[in-house]
């Protein structure tokens, strides 16, 4: 059975003695300061920690502060210190981290400079975070750790940041807005401890509710991935990131970033400003998981110029004004009378005082509408108090769509604003950022839906020739080469089934003259060379030959100029293909990122492809959903649907050939590079007609930012009565299955698993056990196939990582049905396959006392018990894999 850590309630982990916790950073029971007196930042250190009303112990080493204990050294402590900040010179941080690891501390903070972070952390077996950290800031337990000019107040938003001046604004702009904080996390330059431990934490912390992110740079790809993903899953995780167009121009690893966010679930913002924006709406609006798309707004204002801006904003973000029906209407007009116009946006007039809250209350509850922006603009002789407070019992009585004001204004505006934040609502100043947060709470749950989408290997309705690839891919590394020529690269393709021109390799120009004939009139011509990717710049490429002389014409033109222009190119012939019908040219291709690795681009094509500035971004693997959702970003989507006299391309034929793409990518992590250019895409399907792939260098491979569905995991299980299941990872679309698995447990079952009784799952636990990480945790379910084509699930295993990385949590529980055929056993086996393979060293669970077949079922298995320290009705089982 799972320990209360992975039940509906949420208790601390032990803290492990002579390691690093997280606990030591986050809920500290024992906190030094050792510095340097001549270092600025130490005197702001000492008086934030003293003034922040810390419960626990409180030291110095090095000065004297007041509000702190001072002592003669570190050996000198009274106790071992849970957390250290360490406002040292960098040739002093070496000696102080030694003595603390002496001491017992392992867990420290570093707001200066130092020479190796990451080394000085792995020779000391002290875990920093820094260097440059902003510090650590919990104000619900009074921690203030940090360089903040100002005490953040308690809250329920999370801030984990790089940079110190962001941290400050943002804290400076919540104080005035009576925005609170859970945590306030400063990894500075992401040395040691980063954003995926912040995120881990975070992310099983019931008193964060949002989360915001300021990145610049990530060390572990498939980590942040797997962090970020496992804190979105049940809260907004919202990112900035500042200074991307100065690494890179092209905005290409910028739009990288970008899609890895999405993939994650975590909203991107472009600015200061929009983070702000989104900060105000995440922390204070719950979007209902019950509602509509989200896209519907309902615009009402008391000013038909401001609902108007609104409406401008609204369709300019890519959303819908909400279309409100007639019945709609007719009850508006019985429940706040006449005198207004529209239908949405709605105009009140200025007259209209606490009638906006009721308009607002009411848009509310209609199932056409996601979200309600009230605007709300100064009114002579108003009595603003009671206009905001009809708005506020508006904003807490909807439970279906949320509703965000605009309170227009500054001089007598910016008080009724603050206290409306007080008062918890999502206010704005302009119209414009009313509706962003509108459009901040979409994109979030677009993003967080994405992010349980798992796209596993049998996606392809054709089977691949992996085979064919892999000695491709041989011979081309046992002639010298990385670099494939175009025939080459196309075979790839056509190996994943994708359709492609069809072509002649000729060494000579009789032959291509001979290849032309054979395939048939009008041809295409190309110089055949691995080292000439740009051949239409060379004059590398002919196209509509009708005939044999033009075709040796063609050819030795080519010849003439390439050994004029590129002498030292080796050509290996010519290619000849069959003249495709002119269609849609797109481009779709496989890049690689030095941060996320593998991407996949889709755009445009044609040799302008580059220029048009119009590609989507996305994360291999693919599957059909999210390679749609690819397409649909970019502007090259309306083309795709036809217009004048283009017919509608076949937009699932291009879909396809992104999955198939993308699927190369996951079975060939030695592709460095991978281009189509052009597909031709119309009303019949697709065409490759050219194509490019690079190799990396031997022994490299590229690691998946988002891992696919581990399908090798799959294998059928039959029981001792005969009946065959299907064992496999469990899968988001698992919810409906595992919910009904629940409903059919004995109450005593249930107990045991939860360690409480229980009659439904909560819809966000289910979720969060049905759309899991399996880098982190995996859980094993048997499926029986049912006639009607869907599946009934009869049993769980799961084994979630631990904080220490090396020990795993297990729960397994089978249907009452399948009792004593073997099930348990064979889904704790798998467990025990499986964990190895992710580093798990020792599988431990905690199981009720009373729990008597289970404590005889895991000693069956090998597991060592005792009773708990912690809990007498609890008994602790323990087995090495």
């Amino acid at each position: 059975m799972l320990r209360r850590t992975m039940s509906l309630t949420t208790t601390l982990i032990r803290r492990p003695a002579g390691r690093f916790h997280e606990e030591a950073l986050y809920r500290p029971r024992d906190v030094v300061l050792v510095a340097d007196p001549s270092l600025p930042v130490s005197a702001l250190l000492a008086a934030n920690l003293a003034g922040g009303g810390f419960k626990g112990r409180l030291s110095v080493v090095g000065m004297a502060a007041e509000g702190l204990a001072e002592a003669a050294s570190i050996a000198a402590l009274p106790e071992p210190p849970d957390l250290a900040v360490l406002s040292l010179p960098p040739e002093a941080l070496e000696g102080a981290m030694l003595a603390l690891a002496a001491r017992g501390c392992h867990a420290a903070i570093v707001p200066g400079q130092a020479p190796d972070l990451p080394a000085l952390s792995r020779r000391t077996g002290v875990r920093a975070l820094g260097q440059g950290s902003f510090g650590v800031c919990v104000p619900a337990v009074g921690l203030n750790a940090s360089l903040s000019h100002l005490a953040p107040r308690p809250g329920k938003l999370a801030l984990v940041c790089q940079s110190s001046a962001l941290a400050r604004a943002v804290l400076d702009w919540a104080e005035a807005e009576s925005v609170g904080f859970s945590h306030v996390i400063g990894i500075g330059g992401n040395g040691d401890l980063g954003f995926a431990h912040a995120l881990d934490w975070l992310s099983r912390d019931p008193g964060t509710a949002a989360i915001l992110l300021d990145l610049r740079r990530i060390k572990n790809r498939r980590m942040f991935i797997s962090a970020a993903r496992a804190a979105a899953r049940t809260r907004p995780v919202v990112a900035i990131r500042a200074g991307g167009r100065l690494d890179d121009p092209s905005g290409v690893t910028d739009a990288v970033m970008e899609a890895a966010l999405r993939r994650a679930g975590v909203l991107r913002v472009a600015g200061l400003d929009d983070l702000l924006s989104a900060a105000e709406t995440l922390a204070r609006v719950k979007l209902n998981p019950q509602g509509g798309p989200g896209d519907r707004i309902a615009v009402v204002g008391n000013a038909t110029g401001l609902g108007l801006m609104a409406a401008d904003a609204v369709l300019a973000g890519r959303a819908r004004l909400a279309e409100l029906p007639e019945a709609a209407l007719a009850a508006l007009r019985i429940g706040i009378g006449g005198g207004w116009t529209g239908r949405n946006p709605i105009t009140l007039g200025p007259r209209a005082g606490t009638t906006l809250g009721e308009a607002a209350s009411m848009l509310a509850g209609l199932p056409e509408v996601d979200a309600v922006v009230a605007m709300h603009a100064p009114v002579p002789g108003e009595d603003p108090v009671t206009v905001g407070a009809a708005l506020s019992a508006a904003a807490r009585a909807t439970r279906r769509a949320p509703v965000l004001v605009c309170w227009a204004g500054q001089q007598t505006a910016g008080a009724q604003r603050a206290g409306l934040a007080a008062a918890g609502l999502a206010v704005f100043p302009t119209p414009e950022a009313a509706v962003r947060g509108a459009l901040h709470l979409l994109h979030d749950r677009q993003n967080r839906a994405a992010a349980a989408e798992l796209p596993g290997r049998q996606v392809l309705a054709l089977r691949p020739d992996r085979a064919a690839v892999t000695a491709l891919f041989a011979r081309v590394r046992a002639e010298g080469r990385l670099s494939l020529t175009e025939d080459e690269a196309l075979s790839v393709l056509a190996a994943y089934g994708l359709p492609v021109v069809q072509g002649r390799v000729a060494q000579t120009v009789d032959q291509a003259v001979a290849a032309a004939a054979a395939i048939g009139f009008p041809v295409g011509l190309k110089l055949r060379s691995a080292e000439v990717a740009a051949k239409t710049e060379i004059g590398g490429v002919a196209l509509g030959l009708r005939s044999t002389i033009a075709v040796r014409e063609a050819a030795l033109a080519m010849m003439a100029r390439v050994k004029a222009e590129r002498p030292a190119a080796r050509l290996a012939g010519f290619l000849v293909q069959r003249q495709a019908p002119r269609a849609q040219e797109l481009r779709l291709r496989l890049g690689d990122d030095r941060m996320f690795g593998p991407y996949i681009g889709f755009g445009m094509g044609g040799t302008a492809a580059d220029l048009l500035e119009d590609e989507g971004f996305d994360l291999p693997p693919l599957n059909h959903t999210l390679a749609r959702a690819l397409i649909g970003r970019t502007r090259a989507s309306r083309l795709l649907t036809g217009y004048r006299d283009h017919k509608p391309v076949d937009i699932e034929a291009v879909v396809e050939a992104l999955v198939r793409l993308s699927q190369i990518a996951v079975d060939f992590p030695e592709v460095a590079g991978l281009g189509i250019n052009p597909l031709f895409a119309d009303a019949e399907g697709v065409l490759a007609v050219d194509a490019s792939l690079e190799l990396r260098p031997a022994g490299e491979a590229a690691l998946l930012a988002v891992p696919p569905y581990p399908e090798e995991w799959m294998a059928p299980w039959r029981s001792r009565a005969g009946e065959e299941l299907l064992i496999r990872p469990i899968r988001p679309e698992d919810a409906e299955a595992h919910a009904a698995f629940f409903r059919r447990l004995t109450p005593e079952d249930i107990r045991y698993r939860f360690f409480s009784q229980l009659r439904e799952l909560p819809r966000v636990q289910i979720a969060r056990m049905t759309q899991i990480d399996y880098d982190r945790e995996m859980a094993f379910v048997a499926m029986r196939a049912l006639a009607d084509g869907t599946e009934e699930m009869l049993g769980v295993s799961r084994l979630i990582r631990e904080a220490d990385g090396e020990s795993g949590e297990f729960a397994v529980v089978v249907d009452a049905s399948m009792k004593g055929q073997g099930l348990g056993r064979a889904l704790m086996q798998r467990l025990f396959d499986w964990a190895p393979e992710a580093g798990i060293r020792s599988v431990v669970g905690s199981v009720l006392a009373d729990n008597a077949p289970m404590l005889a079922f895991v000693k069956s298995l090998g597991f060592a018990v005792r009773r708990s320290a912690e809990d007498e009705d609890v008994v602790e089982a323990r087995r090495a894999v």
